[in-house]
């Protein structure tokens, strides 16, 4: 019992909210009443959820010595012992052995971005992660390809390449607030935990953290009253409010709070966050399916 307890949490369920970036295509495309389109973006969700999960298995398995040494990853199952090294290496490969396939049998294309996906965090996990900036671009890549894979699901025919911009910078913005806020955690012993973080520096990680965010804001901007398909009363304006307050709300908790570590944990606890990206998701809704 305690060896699933522990494959539960290193699969961290948690952060399967990330992958709900697959359903930006179906809603902004206006195909979340299409029962078909739906279901499809579903079971990819589900098949998006257990190939990060296969990500964070090879993850945990190659840094179980640097995260002995973290202050909170050293409790993570693998480091800590909860969790056998060959137990986790069997579940890696029987869900890769069960993810992959059914990609394929879902669609043929969904079937090779996933595995684009999977490749990319290959990298990720034993090379690309050294590499100063490249890190954190390669993490915004995988919010990117999550895009991706709902766009070839739903055969979109009015999603705005904008959109491909904004999930780029947000990405770029979450991920250099995390770098940020370990770099902060860990202070003078950041290198032995992650050797790239001793390649940043609190003044530069903040200068790039305004750059990708007012380009964030910008970006999503000139999405609602640029992009084609949008209602031509340019009403998607209407929520560039809650967009702003979301990068502030964040910029809030990284400096003044000391959070940033993991963003999806971060939006399932702090409630304005939480209501902000709610009443975003409700007027996008409402405009696009209502107001049209």
């Amino acid at each position: 019992m305690s060896q699933l307890l522990g494959l539960a949490r290193t699969m961290r369920l948690k952060q399967w909210t990330k992958n709900g970036f697959v359903f930006v295509p179906l809603i902004f495309d206006r195909k979340l009443d299409d029962i078909p389109y739906l279901l499809a973006t579903l079971a990819g969700f589900g098949l998006l959820c257990l190939a990060s999960s296969i990500v964070y298995l090879i993850n945990d398995i190659a840094d179980i010595e640097a995260d002995k040494a973290h202050p909170t990853k050293r409790l993570r199952p693998l480091p800590s012992g909860q969790l056998s090294r060959s137990t986790a290496i069997i579940a890696t490969v029987a869900l890769s052995l069960l993810t992959i396939p059914l990609a394929f049998l879902l669609k043929p294309l969904y079937g090779f971005v996933l595995v684009g996906y999977l490749l990319l965090n290959l990298g990720y996990s034993f090379y690309l992660k050294h590499l100063v900036i490249i890190d954190v671009m390669v993490v915004a890549a995988g919010y990117v390809l999550r895009v991706a894979c709902g766009v070839v699901l739903v055969d979109v025919v009015r999603f705005s390449p904008w959109l491909y911009i904004f999930t780029t910078t947000l990405a770029l913005f979450l991920g250099f607030g995390k770098r940020r806020h370990e770099l902060v955690l860990l202070q003078g012993g950041a290198n032995n935990h992650r050797a790239i973080l001793d390649q940043y520096s609190i003044v530069l990680l903040d200068e790039m953290i305004v750059i990708v965010s007012a380009t964030t804001i910008l970006t999503y901007s000139l999405y609602t009253f640029s992009a084609e398909g949008l209602p031509l009363n340019h009403t998607m304006m209407l929520t560039i409010p809650f967009v702003l307050y979301g990068i502030f709300r964040y910029l809030y908790l990284i400096h003044v709070k000391g959070e940033g570590g993991a963003p999806d944990e971060v939006i399932l606890r702090d409630h304005p966050l939480q209501a902000a990206v709610g009443l975003w998701g409700i007027a996008v809704v409402i405009i696009l399916y209502v107001l049209k």
